[in-house]
């Protein structure tokens, strides 16, 4: 099922204000992930952010750990089949631009996001909120009142954006996630 969204509208550089004014169309699509090929294209998709915007957040070292548990192929088919982890692709012409995973959370009547990435050179466009309304949309036909999600205190791009978004910061959480490393985070939450 694809979750088609309203036309988002951008003018050209070179538009004016006049009745010609030439606009540029973009449609983003949402998409749930189902197949291998889907999940490599995430996998690559998320080394290549990770490694550009977590740097000065979080260790290089932790960086590759948390790649290594969350983004092989092997975790990404368990979320799937194991996990009751639905993965989203945000597609542009049929690229993929951004995705999110998420599932039941142990906070009863909550759906915990897990992962929510866009392209660097796709921010600005509406990607991470029509995954949000994706996720908003699956959360309300499956009976949950609240989205919740963890974001590291440090990514202030991220916890700004998820701000714009609606959603609220509850209060810090902190994780040990073996390798020596720990999650230092804020739990964010989107009432529904």
């Amino acid at each position: 099922m694809s979750y088609p969204s309203s036309r988002a509208l951008r003018r050209s550089p070179d538009a004016g204000t006049s009745a010609s004014s030439r606009f540029v169309r973009d449609e983003v699509c949402i998409q749930p992930a189902t197949e291998d090929g889907q999940l490599s294209e995430i996998q690559e998709l998320a080394h290549a952010i990770w490694r550009e915007h977590y740097p000065g957040i979080i260790s290089p070292e932790q960086i590759e750990y948390m790649l290594q548990a969350g983004y092989n192929l092997d975790a990404l088919r368990r979320d799937l089949t194991q996990e009751q982890i639905r993965y989203d692709r945000a597609l542009i012409d049929g690229t993929l631009v951004g995705f999110s995973a998420y599932g039941p959370d142990s906070d009863a009547g909550a759906l915990m996001l897990h992962k929510l990435y866009v392209d660097t050179a796709q921010r600005g466009r509406g990607c991470a909120r029509k995954l949000v309304e994706a996720t908003s949309e699956y959360a309300r036909t499956h009976s949950f009142d609240r989205i919740v999600l963890r974001v590291n205190k440090g990514n202030h791009i991220a916890i700004a954006a998820y701000e714009r978004l609606g959603f609220t910061k509850r209060g810090p959480i902190v994780s040990d996630i073996g390798g020596g490393f720990c999650m230092d985070d804020y739990l964010m939450q989107l009432d529904l």
